[in-house]
């Protein structure tokens, strides 16, 4: 098992004002499995990234990814797992624009002292069908290449979990179709374990499954 959520729940408030975002969750995902989350807005889908991401944590339940729960670390222990074992892909890209392609996808494993980061850069940029593209600053490169910039960027690390968030939210129909194939081509191929939250039914249907998450409440 690659990633196991019992009974998490997440509220914001204080009180009896307390709002109840997600209601007892539960999911298990095995490894190298593409799982979608589908949701109308402020269904939980950014609270549930959040979580699974460990930039915060569950007021009750567990979340497990390889053996390690999340829900028992510290702040400190978080990020440090973060950075090894999660790689994520936003929907606005977040690439350095001062620093080229290939220094964008190194950068997490510079730093993390990677003596092989250039070599294992190139590959996924390669992978990704932008090997040509790696000497190019991100004002010098489409929005279709900064989002596979940022797919290699996140897989670099060779993750447990992969977290995206509406990767294809922020570019045309057209570059969007083009990009999430070469997401889920090179997913698969790496046999990365994939939370993809989205509003595209479409784009569900070629994950090995699909949830829905409304009022807090995640159902198949």
């Amino acid at each position: 098992m690659s990633l196991k959520l019992t009974q998490v729940k997440k509220g914001y408030g204080q009180g009896n004002q307390k709002l109840e975002i997600l209601r007892g969750l539960n999911l298990e995902v095995k490894k190298g499995e593409v799982i979608a989350i589908l949701g109308p807005s402020g269904s939980g889908k950014s609270t549930l990234l959040t979580l699974l991401a460990g930039l915060d944590i569950p007021d009750e339940g567990d979340i497990d990814i390889s053996g390690a729960l999340l829900s028992r670390m510290d702040p400190s222990q978080r990020t440090e797992f973060r950075g090894k074992k999660i790689g994520i892909v936003f929907q606005q890209f977040h690439l350095l624009s001062h620093l080229k392609a290939l220094e964008n996808v190194a950068l997490p494993l510079e730093i993390a002292g990677d003596s092989q980061a250039t070599e294992k850069s190139v590959a996924l940029l390669k992978q990704v069908g932008l090997e040509h593209r790696q000497e190019h600053f991100p004002s010098q490169m489409s929005g279709g290449e900064c989002q596979r910039v940022a797919i290699a960027r996140a897989l670099v690390t060779q993750p447990e979990i992969l977290l995206a968030d509406e990767p294809s939210g922020n570019l045309d129909v057209k570059t969007g179709d083009v990009v999430m194939k070469v997401f889920m081509d090179t997913v698969r191929q790496n046999h990365t374990t994939t939370i993809l939250v989205t509003h595209s039914l479409e784009l569900a249907n070629l994950c090995d499954r699909k949830y829905h998450l409304s009022d807090g409440v995640l159902t198949s």
